[in-house]
């Protein structure tokens, strides 16, 4: 078997699979270039320049897999095969994050296995970075004051994502955990420079706000249009499976809605449990992300209205992001030779 070495790949010339720890990816990949990676991937699917995302799920007591697929042309044509495990107690349970996987990275015209990259920093990074690009499109210019509910991981990354997209002001930090949002608000109010407050009401954090975030593994709807102002955007981003919600039916029903995908948000996301109400079809959509992003769709029509972004996930996202790790891995110019993974022959 060929022996494991530090940056041996390129771009140009495989010479074996690069696997890529989540360390590695968090080195090589930032908020800010994660953002403009999955803006891209949305404008690039808008105009017809992608392999078509597609979703596959299997429940297991006390949480799920799901394997999100997707491919796109940046330099060479990428096809990536994410395989996530999403179990919510494994923090509290067993130490361990709540989301694992593997983003398997191949060459679309060779069928080359790539690269193997760990998931949750990608997962975590582009989830955040999907409903920045939501906000810079869908949220008010002047959108300073956001509401976090649910303050584990994915919280965190939402506020980094949203502070590099609109001039954020105040936060307001809920969870369930009262510790956990006092920990948040302290530990992110000392990164980001901000004011960071936690609430105990849900009501609290979200009728003073001008952005609203949900990413939480609720099965139970919590947030109505009594907790919105005229004027909110909210990005729902914790129903990624059919057995999860966070958006009541009524609100969905009364704001304009923008899917990452409808399809996908119809089968799996909280326009599911709209739809399953009977207060929405999809026609009653304004649009995906994509569309709104290739300027095809207006997003916000009036400062009063509210809008959800009803984001659900899209491998679009995990390749794009992954194709860039990938590249900057690959990069023999890279000065840090030590951070562009290590090199396997899988087939040995």
């Amino acid at each position: 078997m060929h022996t494991p070495t530090r940056g041996q790949a390129t771009s140009d010339s495989h010479t074996g699979t690069l696997v890529l720890t989540r360390g590695d990816v968090r080195r090589l990949l930032g908020v800010a270039e994660c953002i403009e990676a999955v803006e891209w991937a949305f404008r690039m699917h808008a105009e017809g320049r992608t392999i078509a995302p597609g979703v596959l799920g299997a429940h297991v007591p006390g949480g799920g897999f799901h394997i999100k697929v997707a491919g796109i042309a940046r330099g060479r044509t990428y096809f990536a095969a994410k395989v996530n495990a999403n179990f919510p107690d494994n923090p509290r349970l067993r130490s361990l994050p709540t989301i694992q996987g593997v983003i398997a990275l191949f060459d679309a015209e060779s069928g080359e296995l790539l690269a193997l990259l760990d998931s949750i920093e990608i997962t975590s990074l582009r989830t955040a970075a999907a409903s920045a690009v939501a906000a810079k499109y869908l949220a008010r210019e002047d959108a300073a004051v956001v509401a976090v509910c649910g303050c584990g991981e994915q919280g965190r990354s939402q506020l980094r994502a949203l502070a590099c997209v609109r001039p954020l002001r105040t936060v307001f930090a809920f969870d369930t955990d009262a510790e956990r949002a006092d920990r948040y608000a302290r530990e992110m109010g000392a990164e980001l420079a901000l004011d960071v407050r936690p609430v105990r009401e849900l009501a609290a954090a979200t009728r003073g706000s001008d952005i609203c975030v949900t990413c939480t593994p609720a099965r139970q709807h919590f947030l109505g249009c009594e907790h919105v102002r005229p004027g909110t955007f909210v990005a729902a981003v914790g129903a990624d499976s059919p057995v999860k919600q966070e958006i009541d039916p009524a609100l969905m029903a009364a704001s304009a809605v923008v899917t990452d995908l409808t399809e996908q948000c119809a089968a799996i996301g909280d326009l599911n449990h709209a739809i399953a109400a009977g207060v929405m079809r999809r026609e009653d959509v304004r649009a995906e992300l994509a569309d709104v992003v290739a300027g095809r769709v207006a997003g916000r029509r009036t400062a009063d209205e509210v809008i959800v972004f009803d984001s659900t996930g899209t491998a679009l996202q995990d390749v794009a992001a992954a194709a860039l790790v990938y590249q900057r891995a690959s990069d023999q110019s890279a000065e840090d030779a030590a951070r562009r993974g290590t090199v396997v022959e899988l087939g040995a």
